[in-house]
């Protein structure tokens, strides 16, 4: 079998006595895509964080992260930096924070590709950032080239965004919430974008997201995140067609669909604990319908289950209805 792209095993991280991540392992081959799903609070980022090495010295990280079978957790961030930009890349989800208001497009891009191919002409450069603009489809680009995020739309910057990503070739892209700022039109438009360019590139893309109808649209896996921990992982077939765990039902149950007319939408009851008050045993038993005594004591592990998949569930063999059959019914 080819080894993955991305490795991730018994990750943990901890700010001070604060246990924030713990025991997460994730796989990502390359040209494939895997959706990292859960609420906000749950860890997807600072996980994605981790991977990318941009984390505070004051935050531990135990366990591996193996890009290409180099491992990255103790790597110096001399190293690391060689890395990000060239190897791994990163799209964070608001546009607008994350580029120089006081450089234009076109001198952001430079910086990208001057970093990572410092040998390059500036006429070069130029080129290539043109080349990478009309990569990612902006109108024209010639001109945007010249102009300041702010004279931009919000789909042009994560447009930009995703040009400047894309500069260096990277193997790994990381997608964390790429359309949260977007209307929903301009959404399709960017998930299509990267989903092109996956293919075209053959890249491992990471997506994290809280909105289980897009990962469910370009993912081939899924991984599903509550409190810190994986509580489901598995293909997107898998996952979505029978969900094992509580969390996983609740989160596909609450999807709005337009073909159904109902009164309310669906929701799962209470909310995420906070970092100093996680509960003993499994960490959503105060907020499962079939929580019992086991799970108050007892923290489970991910293990195999009928579908394919591997859920963290004292009781995942209990029949959870799938969203298929509640649509049908």
């Amino acid at each position: 079998m080819t080894a993955p792209l991305l490795e991730v095993r018994d990750l943990g991280i901890a700010i001070g006595a604060l246990d924030v991540v713990r025991g997460v392992d994730l796989s990502l081959g390359r040209g494939k895509t895997l959706g990292l799903v859960g609420e906000s609070g749950c860890g997807k980022s600072i996980t994605m964080l981790a991977i990318m090495g941009l984390l505070s010295e004051h935050v531990r990280v135990t366990g591996s992260i193996r890009l290409s079978g180099d491992e990255l957790v103790g790597k110096p961030q001399s190293a690391l930096a060689e890395l990000r930009g060239k190897r791994m890349a990163m799209i964070f989800q608001d546009p607008m924070t994350s580029l120089n208001p006081v450089m234009t497009v076109g001198e952001q891009l430079g910086e990208a590709i001057a970093i990572h191919q410092p040998r390059m002409k500036r006429q070069a450069r130029q080129a290539r950032a043109l080349d990478l603009l009309r990569l990612v489809a902006i109108p024209f680009p010639d001109r945007r080239l010249l102009q300041y995020p702010h004279e931009l739309s919000g789909g042009m910057r994560q447009r930009v965004m995703i040009a400047i990503a894309m500069a260096n070739d990277p193997e790994l892209l990381i997608a964390d919430e790429p359309t949260t700022a977007l209307d929903v039109t301009v959404q399709a438009q960017i998930m299509e974008l990267l989903q092109r360019l996956q293919a075209e590139r053959h890249m491992g893309m990471l997506l994290i997201s809280h909105d289980l109808g897009v990962v469910g649209d370009i993912a081939d896996e899924v991984a599903i995140m509550y409190a810190g921990r994986i509580c489901e992982r598995g293909s997107v077939d898998a996952v979505f067609d029978s969900p094992h765990h509580p969390y996983t039902h609740g989160l596909l149950a609450s999807l709005p669909q337009i073909d159904r007319t109902v009164g309310k939408l669906a929701s799962i009851p209470g909310a995420l604990p906070s970092l100093a008050s996680r509960p003993q045993g499994c960490r959503f038993h105060p907020r499962c319908f079939h929580a019992q005594e086991t799970c108050r004591r007892e923290e489970p592990q991910l293990r195999p289950v009928a579908s394919g998949a591997v859920a963290a569930c004292h009781f995942a063999e209990i029949a959870v209805p799938s969203r298929k059959a509640e649509e049908v019914a």
